[in-house]
């Protein structure tokens, strides 16, 4: 029988109550002994899913009072009987309370391991486990529901049907090479080619969407870039919401890459503020604007900060010729004062340009639209499936390669049975990747990325 382990699943702060899960096959009992319900009956005694109200005590003195809720198996979280003890949050009574349950004999819970025995119980999928990691890390109203849609299995529906059109044609094809006695009909290369190609097809889809849905999960490489005294600190406030860079009329007050998360309605930037790109004697602003060079290169949106105020200069076309190869919206600040910049020049090397006023607080929204556009996220259905992880994404590829492999060996004429290896191979990705088939470095790596208490 596996260990009985409990641990806080609710964040280590001070709150209204806070939840001390036990699972595994003592469960019941280890809770029984630190519980004393008003009604006098033991959890024993109780139904799944029913709760009591009472005391949780040790050593003969009450730490706190609580409401313990019952939950048998295999209908709970886990699969397993589940005990979940709703104390006050404060910090020390909760660490008491769970210290009375280790004391009575449970085990301290390691990171994601009530959900990784969920899925080792079979009540959810790899993939499903993973979105429940996505959903607590979720930073907005997009990458919830992506998550979620994950939960529901969205993905793993996916990709099962996908598996099963190549199980089903993997079956005939081992069955007519394997028993040529039994006169078992062969299968038409036409038809295996489009079994081939429509699985390809479906997988290069879930492929396509893997960046720009990573985007709405994790938030957008986004870097603000201009010479110096253009307001790029001043637009990087008002995009935080609060002062985070330091904003004079001194040119070269930014010297370091000022960086901050934030939240834009469904679209989360992680933005950098960075030094004025300039020619500079100043030892110290060289490594400022060096590293700001360093960093648009890697930066998956560039905003070009110009001031309307004032004519273009050498430093202005310069950047110009830096951002040609990103993904950049112009950001034409100062829009309250008298434009001297010549802005059909702008307009000929931009794709995408706002107005806006960072004193006046004006443009944002338009910012945020145009944002959404130029990342092309407008159009992406977060409900729909898509692949959440570089190991999705990895056994996904390896299936299409596997596949193409399969194409190209078909096509090329060679024995059925050198198209059937390939197949099965996009099999095994496909099975890792939804948890069917996965070996347990696979399965420890997944949860390594768990808290606690989930």
């Amino acid at each position: 029988m596996e260990k009985t382990i409990a641990a806080i699943s609710t964040p280590h702060a001070v709150g209204g109550i806070s939840v001390i899960r036990i699972s595994g096959g003592e469960a019941i009992q280890i809770a029984d002994r630190v519980f004393r319900g008003v009604s006098g009956r033991k959890l024993e005694e109780h139904k799944g899913y029913t709760a009591a109200y009472g005391q949780v005590c040790s050593g003969g003195r009450m730490l706190d009072e609580a409401v313990a809720l019952v939950f048998r198996a295999p209908k709970s979280y886990t699969g397993e009987d589940v005990v979940e003890l709703s104390c006050h949050g404060g910090l020390y009574n909760t660490r008491e309370v769970l210290r009375a349950v280790l004391d009575a004999g449970a085990s301290p819970a390691g990171p994601g391991e009530f959900t990784r025995r969920a899925f080792l119980h079979g009540k959810i999928g790899l993939t499903q486990a993973e979105a429940v990691a996505e959903l607590i890390q979720a930073r907005n109203g997009q990458a919830v529901r992506a998550a979620l849609a994950m939960r529901e299995g969205r993905l793993f529906e996916k990709i099962t049907a996908i598996k099963d059109s190549l199980l089903t044609l993997a079956g005939h094809l081992s069955a007519w090479v394997d028993y040529p006695e039994e006169e078992i009909p062969e299968i038409g290369q036409t038809e295996i080619e489009a079994v081939l190609v429509q699985a390809l097809e479906k997988l290069t889809q879930l492929l396509c969407s893997y960046d720009r849905g990573r985007m709405l999960r994790e938030g957008v490489d986004t870097v603000i870039v201009g010479k110096p005294n253009v307001g790029k600190s001043t637009l990087m406030n008002q995009l935080a919401g609060f002062q985070k860079s330091i904003v004079t009329d001194i040119a070269g007050t930014t010297r370091d890459i000022v960086e901050e998360i934030v939240d834009l309605g469904d679209l989360s930037l992680r933005l950098a503020d960075t030094a004025g790109i300039r020619q500079t004697e100043d030892p110290v602003e060289k490594i400022g604007v060096d590293f700001a060079k360093k960093r648009l290169q890697s930066a998956q949106l560039v905003l070009a900060v110009f001031d309307s105020s004032e004519s273009l200069t050498e430093e202005d076309l310069l950047l110009i010729e830096d951002v040609s190869e990103h993904p950049c919206i112009a950001v034409v600040n100062k829009s309250d004062l008298e434009t001297k910049m010549d802005l059909d020049f702008l307009k000929s090397r931009f794709s995408s340009m706002v107005f806006v006023s960072a004193k006046e607080e004006t443009g944002m929204e338009e910012l945020r639209r145009e944002m959404i556009r130029v990342l092309r996220l407008g159009d992406l259905d977060a409900s729909a499936a898509m692949l959440f992880n570089e190991r999705q994404r990895s056994g996904a590829q390896q299936a299409v390669s596997a596949l193409q492999e399969a194409l190209d060996t078909l096509r090329a004429g060679m024995t059925l049975d050198a198209v059937t290896v390939s197949v099965e191979s996009a099999l095994e990705s496909l099975m890792e990747l939804t948890g069917e088939k996965v070996s347990d470095r696979v399965v420890d790596e997944v949860f390594s990325h768990f808290c606690v208490g989930k």
